[in-house]
């Protein structure tokens, strides 16, 4: 039986037998047997193959191994939960961002709390000057989903809040070009911090404020998944977010 969740995988990647096989050094042959005759791989090819097609390894075959092995992996992403983001040490979102050599992302409602602090500032604009990608998503204060969030808080507020981070970040659009700033219009389940490898999620939680609910500190490990999702979450947002204008800073 031929594997289609793997010929998909591949299309959805723009990728080719011959890439996938370049990538992962195995004969082009061996992966066409993957797909026509529905052969499972060495467990490493699965992880080196789910890997390279940013899939999760069970998408691509129900080997027993692979999902047990997968869902192992996929706890052992899991560095540490508090039960609070106001319970998270103080220095942790500096320190991971510090971290950061390739990817800096930001995608949140507000983050009010981040953009008021002088020294995140400060190293946004050194990262970015440093050649680290930087980006900061924030919600567009004036779409329905802003509105609903602040309601499912318990408050009215949270496009205001958004104005005023903007504001906080208002020195470096012209200062720091390099740091790039969108707005989204999407439903965020979670608030994202990402720094390469490493991830903070804070849930949202109707009823609560996001100070209030859960942050999971996240470090990816090939063939886990669970890092993957939520990096692709970041990548989905950004690809349907806008541009930042003066109307957006100044509500004139």
């Amino acid at each position: 039986m031929s594997n289609e969740r793997l010929r998909s995988a591949l299309l959805a990647r723009g990728m080719t037998v011959q890439g996938l096989a370049d990538e992962i050094g195995v004969n082009p042959k061996t992966i066409e047997r993957w797909i026509t005759q529905g052969k499972v791989p060495y467990r490493r090819h699965q992880y080196a193959t789910a890997t390279v097609l940013n899939v999760d390894v069970t998408t691509l075959w129900d080997d027993r191994r692979a999902v047990d092995s997968a869902t192992d992996l996929t706890k052992a992403e899991i560095v540490a939960v508090y039960p609070h983001r106001h319970t998270v040490p103080p220095g942790l979102w500096r320190e991971l961002y510090a971290r950061a050599g390739r990817n800096l992302d930001v995608l949140v409602y507000s983050g009010l709390f981040l953009s008021e602090d002088p020294s995140f500032l400060d190293l946004l604009k050194k990262k970015a000057e440093a050649t680290t990608q930087v980006r900061v998503l924030l919600g567009d204060p004036d779409c329905e989903a802003v509105r609903q969030r602040g309601m499912d808080e318990g408050h009215r507020i949270m496009d205001g809040k958004i104005r005023n981070a903007l504001v906080n970040y208002r020195p470096l659009f012209k200062s720091c070009p390099e740091i790039r700033f969108r707005l989204h219009a999407t439903t965020l389940y979670n608030s994202i911090y990402r720094s390469d490898d490493e991830m903070l999620v804070n849930p949202h939680v109707y009823g609560i404020g996001a100070y209030m609910a859960p942050v999971f500190h996240l470090r990816r490990m090939p063939g886990g998944g669970l890092f993957d999702t939520y990096a692709n979450s970041i990548e989905q947002t950004w690809g349907g977010a806008r541009q930042i204008t003066d109307r957006d800073v100044t509500g004139a």
